[in-house]
């Protein structure tokens, strides 16, 4: 059984076969050849015709969906044409077509003859349209609220055109006047533009940049996280130590000064101050050993 394109969007193929959907026309209406073998000049008028038809029609009925599914199929080129802009995104090209003929769908739905307008100039905004909002709904590396995505594409715009009057880059003040929003609306419009794309965990560096992947860079080990439990340990045992042995201690290993130069500031002699910081650290290394 050939698919109908007036199915849900998760139901369409992904590759229409024009075989599978102009067959034999139901009775009172003509045969079709199909629509690949049909110029773009017969195809738009054959489609006037068609829409002509589909107006004297009930919805519904079989008549009207063979009608309404040769106008998909006969147009299809006009899809393929706005899908061709957004060929270098990185979605697949056939997902693209699906969704602008969703576009496609909608604009046949609503196009009215008896207006003068052509048809191709009619649907284009629809099916583009479709296909941007399909982006818009899709490409975002964090999903944030519609109100956001479209506050970003202003902000987008806005920076365009301030820029360009300015010659320079416009200030949060600025866009935020030129928009007629606050300036914590732009600051929130911008944060959200930072959802849009994602950098790979293990993309490669730039050539100034020698620390490797962005998978290396985020984490690390920290060495020092090992002497947090001995610092806790020597706390206690610091306490009670005399007040000599922890002045000793303190210029030593906080100040950073020699032996010779702590026993000239505590008065005593360097071969002193060697004995007594020997046996400070004899006894804390054994009341460590205890603790373990």
């Amino acid at each position: 059984m050939s698919p109908r394109l007036d199915e849900p969007r998760s139901t369409l193929p992904r590759e229409t076969d024009s075989s599978a959907i102009i067959t034999a026309a139901p009775s009172g209406l003509p045969d079709l050849p199909p629509p690949d073998e049909v110029g773009p000049v017969d195809a738009r008028a054959l489609s006037k015709t068609l829409f002509a038809r589909l107006e004297s029609l009930e919805e519904g009925t079989h008549e009207y969906a063979y009608v309404r599914n040769t106008l998909v199929e006969l147009n299809l080129a006009l899809v393929k044409f706005a899908a061709s802009r957004f060929r270098t995104r990185s979605e697949p090209m056939e997902d693209i077509i699906q969704v602008g003929t969703i576009g496609l769908i909608k604009a046949i739905d609503r196009f009215e003859l008896g207006r003068g307008v052509e048809f191709p100039t009619f649907a284009m905004p629809t099916i583009i349209g479709e296909i941007k909002r399909f982006f818009r709904d899709t490409s975002w590396s964090v999903r944030v609220p519609r109100r956001l995505q479209e506050l970003r594409l202003d902000l987008a715009k806005a920076g365009d055109e301030l820029a360009q009057r300015l010659d320079r880059s416009p200030t949060v003040g600025e866009l935020a006047e030129h928009l007629g929003i606050s300036e914590d609306e732009v600051v929130e419009g911008m944060s959200a533009s930072n959802a849009y794309t994602a950098s790979s965990l293990d993309a490669q560096p730039e050539a100034d940049e020698p620390e490797g992947t962005l998978a290396n860079r985020l984490g690390y080990e920290d060495h020092d996280l090992e002497g947090i439990e001995y610092i806790e340990s020597l706390k206690p045992l610091i306490a009670e130590l005399g007040p000599r042995d922890r002045k000793i201690l303190s210029l030593r290993f906080v100040a950073n000064m020699t032996q010779l130069e702590i026993g000239e500031e505590l008065g005593i002699s360097q071969m002193h101050v060697s004995r007594l910081l020997s046996r400070t650290l004899t006894r804390l290394r054994r009341g460590l050993l205890v603790e373990d």
